[in-house]
């Protein structure tokens, strides 16, 4: 990202930067957690507690 661009105001660098995390934190595929995103690993426990009352 950061070596392709030419940024014009560090606003776009922040909303740029900010896309990116969201994109490689919620969305990307992971190779240690077998190609899935890492967000719904985290969601899915609370998910599971919710259907699942004991």
């Amino acid at each position: 990202l950061l070596n392709g661009e030419i940024f014009y105001s560090l606003r776009e660098v922040q909303i740029l930067t900010e896309r990116w995390r969201r994109e490689y934190n919620t969305i990307r595929p992971h190779s240690s957690l077998g190609y899935r995103p890492p967000v719904p690993e985290t969601i899915m426990p609370r998910l599971q507690l919710v259907s699942n009352p004991r």
